[in-house]
């Protein structure tokens, strides 16, 4: 294997590069300037919208990334304006527009757009976003003025709303801080809500378009639109509080156990683990769906290599007939038996649920549920029975399973559904607090697992497939994302597991082994710069025999700065906290005193751990200081006690 790679390779595993967003002032208002569109606007560090976004969508509801040019920007120090003009679309189609994005420093905002198709333009949305931050914002009240100019007085949703909470919107308005509200005027269109926790965004999505409407839908060659989006705000945002050092504190008394952690598996990626080192996994999900050309061959194969590295293997079966179901399941579960019934955990889905049925929309064709898993019990005697969606949260939120004919309730999760960047990837692990609540819920009592999740996406319920990635880049809906082998993905995996587990997950599942977001790097028909050339363990590996490592401990509360994550357990007499850098920079922060020993996973270390399965052990060194330096994305393991 070659030297160490460049640094974005490290981090990110691609080079594509991703300048830092532009930060735009006009005396106390701040907003991010990023790809064209606005994040994180505040006002004397409050934050009073999330984002504002002009965006064009293809037919699989995949995002274009603009061509901008043209871009002018003046700031003055009571004020700041940018114009610029863009492309988006690809080889077929094509839409240009002109924007204009202005602030004052009395925190008001504008941006409008006027777009034109230059061909036929076939999308599923075309036009302004807004996002509305969930923290300090869940299950607080809004004034709604709707698009006939009633108000109408309600509350942002606590649990995960499945459909629309808010509809027929023109303006928003909710209070930022006590003393301050925020107003977002929308026009040009009829805008609606969708609660984006269920798709693992931080955020509550105002858009534009109801979804009542027919979709795909096409813009005419030379079609305009015209829309807008207006911020203003009342009151005065209260005093910033002085900055501590941030500071890591553990908890004595245990908060449940440390659940078990399993990977996908497909039986193309079976030939691949061959002679890999063990992860530690509890358990292995093989996936198996006969409209994939699977076989009940693959059944034996998958088990077997489930259990070659020491994991339970456990079943995920697509049942494709919507009228002969019964006839399938009892095939499926005779083929079961004769390899000697090595499935304790069987979940079953019609394949029919694998794709979203948007609200308003007719549910297509499908077994009846209770029928489905009355057939599936007589299958498969014995077993813990799943069933939920092998799709995204969203889907189990809408169609919720008979969960009295069910032990465990599943969902899987992507983080890249609505957007590709590095910062809604970490950001998004906000949203999984409220998923895991909501899914309890739906549960009703019943354990609930998660997975396998990635940040790249599994199977799009919403179009015909996940985006290819040759390119290596970053973008929305990845099926091999660049991220996942790099330190973010590291970073980002601990996040997912440690507030999953706060949750009350039962069990959680990450990625695959051996292929887009696997454990270990095998020859694919991607680009995995570096691994490419020698193959190694991506730093995701490390985390996972990690955290495994810990199943059934005793896990401990860990009070952190919202900078980085953490999971901490009881091992014997002692403790071991573990640490990830959730940002792009350098972080220095305070740890327990107890703690006297550190394994570090950077960027320094990259290179070595991609060929050391026992890098963490061989890594681990004296920590005295109780002060812990953090290189961006960088994982610890601290131990003492």
């Amino acid at each position: 294997m070659s030297d160490a790679p460049a640094l974005p390779i490290r981090l990110f595993g691609t080079l594509e590069a991703a300048p830092p967003p532009r930060i735009l002032r006009a005396g106390a208002l701040t907003a991010e300037l990023d790809a064209g569109n606005l994040r994180h606007i505040r006002l004397a560090g409050v934050e009073l919208i999330r984002a504002i976004s002009f965006i064009v969508r293809d037919r699989n509801w995949g995002t274009y990334n603009p061509v901008i040019r043209d871009l002018t920007v003046q700031e003055e120090e009571d004020g700041f304006l940018l114009t610029y003009e863009a492309t988006a679309g690809d080889a077929a189609q094509s839409l240009t527009y002109s924007a204009r994005i202005a602030g004052k420093s009395d925190g008001s905002v504008s941006f409008e757009v006027t777009a034109q198709a230059q061909t036929a333009f076939l999308t599923n949305r075309t036009g302004f976003v807004v996002l509305h931050p969930i923290i300090g914002v869940s299950g607080r009240p809004v004034r709604v003025e709707h698009a006939d100019g009633t108000l109408e007085d309600t509350h942002f949703p606590d649990r995960i709303d499945p459909v629309q909470p808010m509809m027929n919107l023109r303006a928003l308005t909710h209070e930022a801080a006590p003393g301050l509200s925020v107003t977002c005027r929308m026009e040009g269109d009829v805008f609606e809500m969708e609660d984006q926790r269920n798709w693992t965004d931080a955020s509550y999505k105002t858009y534009v378009r109801p979804l009542s409407l027919p979709w795909p839908y096409t813009l005419a060659e030379g079609e305009r639109l015209e829309q807008a989006v207006r911020l203003s705000v009342d009151g005065t945002a209260p005093a910033a509080a002085a900055q501590a050092e941030p500071v890591v504190s553990l908890g004595d008394a245990p908060v449940g156990t440390v659940p078990p952690l399993g990977a996908g598996l497909d039986p193309a990626e079976v030939p691949a683990l061959t002679g890999v080192p063990a992860p530690g996994l509890a358990y292995v999900i093989c996936h198996y769906n006969p409209a994939q050309g699977h076989g009940f061959e693959d059944l034996r194969r998958m088990a077997e290599a489930a259990s070659s590295i020491g994991a339970e293997p456990w079943l995920e079966a697509v049942i494709v007939s919507v009228t002969d179901y019964g006839a399938e399941i009892a095939a499926l579960g005779h083929a079961v038996r004769a390899i000697g019934t090595p499935f304790r955990t069987v979940a079953l889905s019609p394949a029919p649920d694998l794709k979203c049925t948007l609200p308003g929309s007719p549910w297509p064709p499908a077994p009846p549920p209770e029928a489905f898993f009355e057939a599936a019990r007589k299958a498969f005697p014995g077993v813990r029975l799943a069933g939920g969606m092998f799709s995204t949260f969203t889907e189990l939120n809408r169609k919720n399973p008979p969960t009295a004919l069910l032990d465990l309730i599943t969902f899987t999760t992507t983080a890249t559904l609505h957007a590709g960047d590095d910062h809604s990837i970490m950001e998004g692990l906000e949203s999984l607090p409220s998923m895991a609540a909501s899914a309890a819920h739906i549960a009703g009592g019943k354990p609930f697992v998660v997975g396998p999740s990635a940040i790249g996406m599994r199977m799009n319920p919403y179009g015909e497939a996940p985006m290819s990635n040759p390119g290596n880049i970053r973008q929305a809906m990845n099926y091999n994302d660049p991220r996942h082998r790099g330190l973010l993905g590291a970073a980002w995996t601990l996040g997912f597991i440690s507030r999953f587990a706060d949750g009350g997950a039962a069990a959680i599942a990450m990625g695959d082994l051996a292929g887009p977001a696997g454990l270990f790097a095998r020859p694919q028909n991607w680009p995995q710069p570096f691994f490419d050339e020698g193959g190694g363990l991506f730093p995701v590996f490390h985390v996972m025999r990690g955290l495994s490592s810990l199943n059934a401990l005793p896990r401990l509360p860990v009070s952190h700065p919202d900078t980085v994550e953490a999971l901490a357990a009881r091992r014997g007499s002692g403790v071991e906290l573990w640490l990830a850098n959730r940002t792009g920079a350098h972080q220095a922060i305070r740890v327990p005193a107890v703690l006297d020993r550190m394994s570090t996973l950077d960027a320094d270390s990259f290179r070595q751990a991609a060929g050391d399965a026992d890098h963490m052990d061989h890594a681990e060194g004296a920590l005295t200081t109780g002060r812990v330096e953090m290189g961006p994305y960088a994982v610890l393991r601290l131990r003492g006690g």
